[in-house]
């Protein structure tokens, strides 16, 4: 078992730490259960559906990179496939503040990157902030997704958020975890290709500029973010922040980072670029390419 879980492990209800063990044995565990892993557990346990998003929370904040605060949040989102995805806060140090991923953001991110279609609910082990409620409302479940926080009823976003501004006072049809594929065509290197992927995923209906950020690791695997706007425009998250936010949840380094490539519009009204130069640096990637769509 991965050393990130060994303090939480203990945090978690005893049926829950004899069956999680096997699922837990790689060394860069998914930080998700399948539909058909979390039916297992919950066989396996006795809990139902939030029972078992509440008790993996401990889980899930492990998996934070808190250099700056060093306060773990963590999350747990459910999506519409039965699948559980884990999310935590990420902090980079040397970089802005501006780059923090909340952990709901993580976790939604996260899902979003999995393929997840829509979100039934999502677990936080405390109160959503703003920037979060905000960052939620543009999901394709709305106002209805499903907030459960410890010693609370469930509630809907539309109770954490009322009387909200989002996507579809602005006639927004497609919304964060709709399909989405704005069409460019894949060239270059793998690296490329999958940075330029990623660029096709994006959720950019406000700026109209796709970009992805691909990263190379040393073991040959490659991890790419998406870019996802938002109607308030400030709890946008940057295709970097996406790709760093799976990267730490499937347990890497940033320094198993080999090279990294930002795909983008050459013409944009915005550019990705400096920011996630800056940010890469901080973390110690030097190795940084840009490419341009048309």
């Amino acid at each position: 078992m991965r050393s990130r879980f060994d303090a939480a492990f203990a945090q978690l209800p005893a049926s829950l730490q004899a069956a999680l063990p096997p699922l837990l044995a790689d060394d860069h565990f998914p930080a998700m259960l399948r539909a058909r892993e979390v039916e297992t557990l919950k066989h396996q346990t006795g809990l139902d559906d939030d029972a078992l998003a509440f008790a993996l929370l401990p889980l899930a904040a492990a998996c934070a990179r808190a250099a700056i605060s060093n306060f773990n949040v963590g999350a747990v989102a459910r999506g519409v496939s039965g699948n559980l995805y884990f999310g935590a806060n990420m902090e980079f140090a040397g970089s802005t503040m501006q780059q923090t991923v909340h952990a709901e953001q993580s976790a939604i991110t996260h899902a979003w990157m999995r393929g997840e279609k829509g979100l039934a609910s999502i677990t936080v082990n405390y109160t959503p902030c703003g920037h979060c409620r905000q960052f939620m409302n543009e999901l394709n479940s709305g106002v209805k997704l499903q907030i459960n926080l410890p010693g609370r009823k469930p509630a809907t976003l539309g109770d954490y958020l009322p009387d909200s501004f989002g996507p579809r006072d602005l006639a927004i049809e497609t919304l964060l975890l709709d399909e989405m594929d704005h069409g460019y065509a894949a060239e270059g290197d793998e690296i490329n290709q999958a940075a330029i992927v990623a660029a096709n995923r994006s959720h950019a209906p406000y700026s109209k500029a796709p970009a992805g950020v691909a990263l190379a690791l040393k073991d040959g695997n490659i991890i790419a973010g998406s870019y996802a706007e938002n109607a308030a425009f400030n709890p946008s998250l940057p295709p970097l922040q996406a790709a760093l936010n799976l990267l730490s949840l499937s347990g890497y380094e940033y320094a198993d980072i080999q090279r990294a490539v930002l795909a983008e519009l050459a013409d944009a009204p915005l550019t990705q670029w400096d920011a996630t130069v800056a940010t890469l640096k901080a973390l110690g990637c030097q190795n940084i390419d840009r490419t341009l769509l048309a």
